[in-house]
């Protein structure tokens, strides 16, 4: 990146009662260096009541807020790229921790070498992840470069750089449940843009859901999936050879690491949820309600009087978002 051109860099975080993580996220994120590039951070937040938002500006974040009943995935990464100055927008987790100082540099090289519009990094498991979650990682952000054809256009946000002038364009859809960048990435690569997974560009993504959460999770994203993914069909019959399948994997794995008494109840309960959120969400066809909505988005709700949209820094307004 040596051609004296000054390039930006916005990384965007959402965030939502992070002040557990938000501090190692952001300083990850500080303790990076791209040549000839300035890089700045906002952090979108829907509502925090602990002490997230002191935390982002005791650290020079830019910090821009949305009420909970504006949220949805989409529009908040869309109020976050708004108040952005990037030629390139960087999406992380609040819960999610570069693995070293190369990590941002290499997220954004094929992009500023025309080599690709949008580009994923590699997620990896910490020591507080689920068994089983650390398998899903390992099969969906692999250790080597995919071709085409294996990445097939997947990308997720937690960990994830994209082309501004590609946002500007097609900009995050505002009212799917979930997978909101698949569904960009789906309208990009129709498009003839290029969608690519960088195995060089790892974090920490750190996941402390409930059981009924991660259900949840996989429930939301399975509403959208089918959506995008309509010759796609989840019956039970599907949820229980799945469900077998993970816990049998998941249990080889653990038997070779000599792990599997201290895994066995984590790793059916992980399972079990996964595929019975999966299964629900791709057969239950019912329109959400904004209640049902708040619950999916905020497992644990705690509604404000009063909340409303600010700014702080120098955003602008109406340049307002949130956190995954």
């Amino acid at each position: 990146m040596g051609d004296g051109h000054q390039r930006t860099i916005s990384i965007v975080i959402r965030s939502l009662n992070e002040e557990k993580w938000v501090a190692e996220a952001i300083d990850g994120c500080r303790n990076q260096h791209v040549e000839d590039a300035d890089v700045e951070i906002i952090l979108v937040d829907s509502g925090s009541t602990d002490r997230t938002i002191g935390i982002a500006e005791s650290r020079g974040c830019r910090v821009v807020h949305i009420k909970k009943s504006d949220f949805t995935f989409g529009r908040s990464l869309n109020y976050g790229c708004k108040a952005a100055n990037g030629d390139v927008l960087v999406f992380i987790s609040a819960h999610c921790i570069p693995v070293d100082g190369t990590w941002l540099a290499n997220l954004v090289q094929p992009i500023f070498d025309n080599e690709a519009d949008y580009v994923c990094g590699r997620q990896v498991g910490h020591e507080v992840t689920r068994f089983s979650e650390h398998q899903v990682f390992a099969q969906y952000f692999p250790d080597h470069e995919k071709s085409a054809e294996e990445n097939s256009g997947f990308v997720n946000n937690a960990n994830a750089a994209l082309r501004r002038s590609v946002w500007a364009e097609l900009k995050f859809d505002e009212d799917v449940t979930g997978l909101e960048d698949l569904v960009l990435a789906k309208v990009l690569v129709a498009k003839g843009g290029k969608v690519i997974y960088v195995p060089r560009a790892p974090v920490f993504h750190i996941h402390e859901e409930t059981l009924s959460q991660v259900r949840r999770r996989y429930y939301r994203e399975a509403l959208t999936l089918r959506e995008i993914m309509p010759e796609v069909h989840f019956h039970f019959a599907d949820f229980v050879r799945f469900f077998l399948i993970g816990v049998f994997h998941d249990m080889s794995i653990a038997l070779k690491q000599r792990s599997c008494l201290q895994n066995i109840i984590g790793i059916v309960s992980f399972r079990l949820m996964q595929y019975w959120g999966t299964y629900r969400g791709h057969n239950e066809h019912r329109a959400l309600s904004r209640a049902q909505k708040e619950r999916y988005y905020y497992p644990r709700p705690k509604i404000q009087p009063g909340d409303s949209v600010k700014e702080c820094g120098t955003a602008s307004a109406e340049a307002v978002g949130l956190a995954e």
